[in-house]
């Protein structure tokens, strides 16, 4: 095979010798890597990989057999159970056809690869820095959105393991997205310095788990001091023909190779159809699975015979040249091809990296071909690379590409197609269908004031469908005879908005004069506690729309006491339909999932803590984004349902008191087949008519105009939160099930607990009666009032873990009520 080392001489001899970089290991090593120098502030000395098919051209089946051979070792280290459950990941650019090949030899396993070219429409499952790299961003862009959910192994596929930091930063990432025990970790050589050899195994006891390391060939780079000044210095003396002047061949040491470019002017470029089959991927930026895998293996013979038959017969030597990321393709057709043809074939692929070209047989890189970036890259316009092909004496060239980068830029005069024929007799262009996956429908974007709702459009953006102009408005009664018979469930209409009369509204006052300062410390305390614990940029999600004006408060302290500007939107969750998935497809599309943060106003028993929990499991097993966490933050925590709360004493936050005029005088949310299609957000109504009697703005500002006098408070407590143990308990719960028995209720659905949920029972449904703790005092009021109005008792109780507890009339029919509507006694 070609190697690095050629008539003596060794390929990274001419950096060594003038940098004192050298290279130490297994015997091996030489053989596979050279060295060159490359413009890039932060190392300036390249390993060039001769069996990786990237900058050197080597025979196909080399650099193919080098994965292969590796994927079974690694099939061997995990054993066939494991094997079978594994997951290989690839590293753009340079080991996404590695990866690929190391999956084949693994056997069964499906690939993935990081990607530089964003995809539009395709949701991040993931992404990652490489610290020393020129182009640092990753993406991963799985299709399906469950390939890397899984307590199978994670094996992480690159060409040089050097610190170690990038491999660390992936599985950091992922494993806070989707833990596993067990990663394995391959590469073509093993590069550590001795002080980074044990950070791998401290990183595995940190994040518990199994990391192991799969290498061809291992050993250490000697970089004395000084050595990345010395280089760029270098490379600014000899690199002649830097990037961005293209149309030659680039050498430092002559103007072109010992073969001229011919002067002749050269046929245009052949193109040759693969009949690549469209149901196979073009390589691993969504995913490779084991049936692409048999699909691609059928279809590979024929397309090496349409190939074969677009080069000139008389060719002796012929170079198949793949594009950036796409290897994997362009390799499987050149090994076929060295199959079923006379020639010589060699093997490489265009590159993103700037690389110093040096005509010396003691230098890795000996010319470079420069010409612009053809597929309309995300960062813009900017040069490629082809190496080690101009002079090479080949026959003919064969350019591999996919759809997307077959683009006026490729065949244009200083393009590589162009490029390519002032070195070659024949330049072949094969392209392979870009494979996209299939996009969702593309989702509104939020509603917002004042359009929707009286908030400010920066307060809140409402992942919901506007139905103002339906009507699902019905009487109190026939709503709760239609729900509890099974006729219909309650989120399928909505309640007439309950107008409070002069005296309510006078009680909803005082009460917000009373409590204004008592919720601003608690709005502090469950803020602080959420930037602390779960983001330090928190995406703030309420749960329409008793959350709302928490979030908005929310984002209030966050701006009033760290300046932060935070995202706030607000999506439906139904009891016994789960939360809107589309808005999570939204949410996960713009932000990442692991930052969002679900806000309500306090928890009764808990019902809607685990319908969440339930909803976000659901959204994962069914392919959506990974990474959301259930748990809700809220003001209040009376049921002790949750960790993050401003308080968990159950007292009367007068948001509770009204329905839409203290929420943007939105409605409640409704999900209804014939309004909410698959690909619709839940909907809601906005009250344009309730206007004059909109509170929304005030109660906020009340409260936000206390966040001064409590922000010592607020540090106090929250230090204090933080140290304490604050497990769920679920008391609530507990105590919602045996008043549930003990009043012959037998439904826990109809027991709502908490000054919250209890009003809403007064305003929304059939109450039965309300129970009361024994000296509960003008948190009350306003339920006496309401109790009073709709003719419903309450009884006070003497031991009961909440301010008062709502019965919702059991086994309700329009005849339980008297002839003025209100509820009787059973």
């Amino acid at each position: 095979m070609n190697n690095a080392v050629n008539n003596g001489v060794w390929s990274g001899s001419w950096v060594a010798e003038r940098l004192g970089v050298g290279i130490a290991g297994d015997d091996t090593l030489k053989e596979m890597l050279g060295l060159a120098l490359r413009r890039n502030p932060k190392r300036a000395h390249l390993l060039v990989s001769h069996v990786l098919g990237k900058h050197v051209p080597q025979s196909p089946s080399v650099v193919y057999g080098h994965g292969l051979a590796l994927g079974r070792r690694v099939r061997e280290l995990l054993g066939e159970a494991d094997s079978d459950r594994a997951v290989v990941l690839g590293y753009a650019e340079t080991a996404t056809g590695l990866g690929h090949s190391v999956a084949d030899g693994l056997g069964t396993a499906p690939y993935l690869h990081s990607t530089r070219r964003p995809v539009e429409g395709v949701a991040r499952a993931g992404g990652f820095e490489e610290s020393h790299s020129h182009a640092t961003s990753h993406l991963l862009l799985p299709e399906d959105a469950t390939l890397l959910v899984g307590t199978g192994p994670l094996v992480l596929v690159d060409d040089e393991f050097s610190t170690g930091n990038t491999i660390m930063n992936t599985i950091r990432d992922l494993h806070d997205r989707y833990p596993r025990g067990r990663y394995v970790v391959v590469a073509l050589v093993d590069m550590r310095s001795p002080q980074d050899a044990g950070r791998l195994e401290a990183f595995a006891g940190e994040i518990g788990a199994r990391v192991d390391l799969v290498a061809t060939a291992s050993g250490t780079v000697r970089l004395p001091e000084g050595v990345l000044e010395k280089g760029q210095d270098l490379v600014a003396r000899f690199d002649r023909n830097p990037p961005g002047a293209r149309g030659r061949v680039d050498s430092a040491a002559t103007a072109a190779w010992a073969r001229p470019a011919p002067t002749h002017p050269h046929p245009p470029h052949t193109r040759v159809d693969l009949d690549w089959p469209q149901s196979v991927p073009d390589g691993g930026r969504h995913g490779f699975t084991p049936e692409h895998r048999i699909q691609l293996e059928a279809a590979l013979p024929a397309m090496a015979v349409r190939l074969a038959q677009a080069l000139p017969e008389d060719a002796h030597r012929v170079h198949i040249l793949g594009f950036e990321e796409l290897m994997y393709a362009p390799l499987r057709l050149a090994c076929e091809l060295e199959r079923s043809v006379t020639a010589e074939i060699r093997y490489s692929t265009t590159t993103r990296s700037p690389v110093l070209a040096v005509d010396d047989p003691g230098y890795a890189i000996r010319s470079r071909l420069t010409f612009p970036a053809h597929d309309d890259p995300a960062d813009g316009p900017g040069d490629r690379y082809a190496y080690n092909v101009a002079g090479a004496g080949f026959d003919a060239v064969v350019a591999v590409v996919d759809s997307a980068a077959d683009t006026p830029a490729l065949h244009a005069p200083d393009g590589l197609l162009a490029q390519l024929a002032a070195h070659t007799p024949h330049v072949v262009l094969a392209v392979i269908p870009s494979y996209v996956p299939e996009r969702p429908p593309m989702l509104p974007e939020p509603l917002r004031g004042p359009a929707f709702s009286s908030y400010a459009p920066e307060e809140v953006g409402w992942l919901l469908q506007d139905l103002s102009d339906v009507t699902l408005e019905a009487p109190t009664e026939e709503r709760e005879e239609a729900i509890q018979s099974g006729g219909a469930h309650y989120a399928e209409s909505l309640p007439v908005e309950y107008q409070p009369s002069e005296q309510y509204q006078e009680l909803f006052q005082a009460a917000l004069e009373t409590s204004a300062a008592r919720i601003a410390q608690a709005v502090g305390v469950v803020t602080e506690t959420v930037i602390a614990e779960r983001s330090p940029r928190p995406v703030l999600v309420s749960l329409a729309r008793a959350g709302t004006p928490v979030g908005v408060l929310m984002r209030r302290w966050a701006q009033f006491r760290h300046g932060l500007d935070l995202p706030h939107y607000a999506v439906s969750i139904v009891r016994g339909r789960g939360i809107d998935a589309n808005a999570l497809r939204w949410l996960a599309a713009h932000h990442d999932p692991r930052d969002v943060v679900f806000v309500d106003g306090w928890t009764g028993k808990g019902a809607i803590t685990r319908e969440l929990a339930a909803a976000i499991e659901e959204f994962e097993a069914a392919g959506g984004a990974a990474g959301f966490d259930a748990e809700i933050a809220v003001l209040a925590d009376p049921g002790s349902c949750v960790r993050t709360y401003g308080t968990r004493e159950d007292f009367l936050i007068p948001s509770a008191c009204l329905n839409s005029t203290v929420s943007g005088l939105i409605s409640r949310t409704v999900l209804r087949a014939d309004l909410v299609g698959p690909d619709d957000f839940h909907g809601a109504k906005f009250y344009r008519e309730l206007a004059g009697a909109d509170v929304s703005v005030a109660f906020l500002d009340a409260v936000a105009a206390r966040f001064g006098e409590v922000a010592e408070a607020v540090a106090a407590a929250v230090k204090e939160l933080l140290a304490s143990d604050r497990t769920p308990t679920w008391e609530g719960w507990a105590a919602v099930e045996r008043i549930s028995e003990e009043y012959g209720i037998h439904d826990v659905n109809l027991v709502k607990p908490g000054v919250g949920e209890t009003t809403r029972v007064l305003l929304r449904r059939v109450p039965w009666k309300i129970l009361a703790r024994a000296g509960a005092g003008a948190d009350l009021d306003h339920v006496r009032l309401l109790a009073e109005q709709r003719g419903v008792p309450v009884e006070e109780v003497g031991e009961l873990p909440y301010t008062c507890v709502g019965l919702i009339h059991p086994k309700y029919t329009r005849g339980a009520t008297g002839a003025d509507g209100k509820a009787v006694a059973l």
